[in-house]
This record gives structure tokens, C-alpha cells and sequence, in this order.
């Protein structure tokens, strides 16, 4: 049975591949309209046409006013009351390395992605009285790694925006989450794994097995995983739940 009623929109950023796509089919699948927002056309004209949303929209989750205008675009069709800020790109680089572009480049994406996202968003829904707000943050939210200080950062800013925003949104019928997927079979692990290949001349079984390592069950997550985890944040049974940092990654943490 479907979860969502028809009147239910979610917009999905960074919704054409990996976690994002999975998230919007998983709530097309539950009954949404759903609404994808990315970069790459191509990419999202292809989820789109394989069913994983109702529609997209092109735009940088860096530019304020891109994505604003993109979010109008969709809202216009219905409103918004389902946002999962999902798009986001990881960077690695000794510390010793890392200058303040990378710092920058890692803050704008992840943290101001989502900032930009839930800003075009959380008026509306507050005097609707109704909505969900998902982030899709990282164990990287939660712990440190080695060689990602920047993007380390970004996303523990996230989880701490996420728990802000959430108390002071607790009154207006709006949850605000986060969910912190571990290491995830996607394009984003799948650069990481070719990296790790280039620079230490590993096998890519062997540089696969270090990143799966961080995770007791010793695998990566799905998407599939992750999706399943943002639905119930954004269900009907989860109205109680706001400024939760929700890890899904195998016991890691």
C-alpha cells in the first residue's frame, strides 16, 4: 500500500544517481510526487524516464539563487513537503594540504547545499504546518577520518545545523534529520576506491576491504539501505522524531 497520499511532494538535490536516485525511487514507490535536482541533465532525464521521479530540475546546490529558482519551479507544479538534501561530494587531502579552497568547495556543497535547500523550503511547509526535512549527512558527521578534515567538517556543521534547525522548527508540525550513511556503494566510494588505487598501487579488492573495514558487518551499505531509512523519517509514524543524527552504517560509531 502506498505510504504518501497524492498530495505529497518531496524534491530530492543530488537525486539523479547513488543514494539520491534510490531515495527518489523509494518515494515515488511509496505514492510522492517526486522532484529531482542536479547538474547533470542527462543523468536526470534518465531517472526520470526510468521512473525514479515525476520530474527534475537543473541546479547547483552551491548557488543560493539557482536553487531557489529551481525549488519555485517545482513548487509551483505542487507544493513542497518533503525535502531530502542529499547532494554533496567528498574531497581528500592531508591536512597539511588542505587549503582554505578546499575547505570552502567541501562547506559550500554539503553545508550550504542543505542550508540553501531547506531556506527555499521551510517557511512554506512551517505555515502549512507539515513537512519533513531529511539531510543526507556521513558518519564523517559523527566521527573523524583520516585525510578528509574539510569534508569532516562540512558534515559535522551539518548535523549540528540539522539539530538547530530542528528545535526551532519543533512547534510548526516540521521534523528536521539526518541520516549518516557509512561508506555506500556508490560513485562517490567508487572514486575513493580508484584513488586509493592510484596512490598506494593496491588492488581495487584490497582498497575496497579498507573502506568496508570501518564497518562491523564488514561490507558497504546499499543506497537501498539508506532510501529505506529517509522513508520512515519522512512517514507518518515518524512525526516525533526531529534532530535526530541517524546512523546507517553497520554498527560503525
Amino acid at each position: 500500500m502506498p505510504m504518501f497520499s497524492t498530495d505529497q511532494h518531496a524534491l530530492v538535490t543530488g537525486g539523479g544517481r547513488g543514494i539520491g536516485r534510490a531515495v527518489a525511487a523509494a518515494l515515488s514507490e511509496a505514492g510522492a510526487r517526486v522532484t529531482i535536482v542536479g547538474r547533470n541533465r542527462a543523468v536526470l532525464e534518465a531517472a526520470v524516464t526510468e521512473g525514479a521521479a515525476a520530474a527534475y530540475a537543473v541546479a547547483d546546490v552551491a548557488d543560493e539563487a539557482a536553487l531557489a529558482a529551481a525549488v519555485a519551479e517545482a513548487a509551483a507544479v505542487q507544493p513542497i513537503s518533503i525535502l531530502v538534501a542529499n547532494a554533496g561530494a567528498a574531497e581528500s587531502a592531508p591536512f597539511g594540504r588542505s587549503d582554505a579552497a578546499l575547505f570552502r568547495r567541501m562547506i559550500d556543497i554539503n553545508l550550504m547545499g542543505v542550508v540553501h535547500a531547506a531556506q527555499a523550503v521551510a517557511r512554506p511547509m512551517a505555515e502549512r504546518k507539515r513537512g519533513r526535512i531529511v539531510a543526507i549527512a556521513s558518519t564523517a558527521g559523527l566521527k573523524g577520518y583520516p585525510y578528509v578534515s574539510a569534508y569532516c567538517a562540512a558534515k559535522h556543521a551539518v548535523v549540528g545545523f540539522v539539530r538547530a534547525l530542528a528545535v526551532e522548527m519543533a512547534a510548526s508540525g516540521v521534523t528536521v534529520n539526518a541520516v549518516c550513511p557509512g561508506f555506500t556503494d556508490t560513485d562517490l566510494v567508487a572514486e575513493s576506491v580508484e584513488r586509493i588505487v592510484q596512490k598506494t598501487g593496491r588492488s581495487r579488492d584490497e582498497a575496497l576491504a579498507d573502506l568496508a573495514r570501518h564497518n562491523p558487518q564488514g561490507r558497504l551499505v546499499t543506497p537501498a539501505e539508506v532510501a529505506d531509512a529517509v522513508l520512515w523519517l519522512c512517514s507518518p509514524g515518524a512525526s516525533a522524531v526531529t534532530g535526530q543524527a541517524i546512523a546507517v552504517a553497520g554498527g560503525e560509531i
